[in-house]
């Protein structure tokens, strides 16, 4: 139990990092949403918010805010590749607060935005999960080496979770350090 309540150490740029990495995650599928719900700006608001973070702005309420209402917006999505769209732009705003706890749950705050978008990409191609897989590797390539290293302080991404879960398994997998076995 001790290992889950340890502390990892993560300075302001690591969270901006992250927030860039899920950012550019989310905003690949933004136009699912936007095709579904024209008129809702609130997970384009809200991938706006990660962008801003990321680039040197405040990690305050406004970020906060737009996180929420990007999971508002997907209550109010009619199809389910919109609502995981916005789903992956709330994720990307959420990261900015993944907390410095040794707690397999936090690398929802790391990887989310990427397993959120892969399974609406994935909805869209009529529940192809070649096409989530593609953007996974996708998303690899979008980590940076600061990624990378915040995700292996972490423990490995937990179980559960249905096909977001799994997609989330997945990029944890294909971005963790290759460690050998003794």
């Amino acid at each position: 139990m001790a290992e889950d309540e340890s502390e990892i150490a993560l300075s302001r740029q690591d969270l901006r990092e992250v927030t860039a990495f899920a950012a550019a995650c989310a905003e690949v599928v933004l136009e699912v949403f936007e095709a579904d719900q024209p008129d809702d700006s609130r997970p384009r608001d809200a991938i706006g918010a990660a962008w801003e973070f990321a680039r040197g702005g405040e990690r305050g309420k406004s970020l906060r805010a737009t996180a929420w209402a990007a999971l508002k917006a997907a209550k109010s999505a009619d199809t389910t590749a919109a609502r995981e769209a916005a789903w992956a732009a709330m994720s990307a705003a959420g990261a900015a607060y993944l907390h410095p706890l040794a707690k397999a749950t936090q690398v929802k705050h790391i990887l989310g935005a990427g397993a959120h978008a892969a399974r609406a990409a994935e909805l869209v191609a009529g529940h192809d999960p070649r096409i989530g897989a593609e953007h996974v590797e996708r998303a690899v390539h979008r980590a940076t080496p600061v990624v990378v290293e915040v995700l292996g302080r972490f423990p490995p991404a937990p179980s559960g979770g249905g096909r977001v879960g799994e997609l989330i398994r997945m990029l944890d997998a294909a971005l963790r350090p290759f460690t050998p076995a003794e």
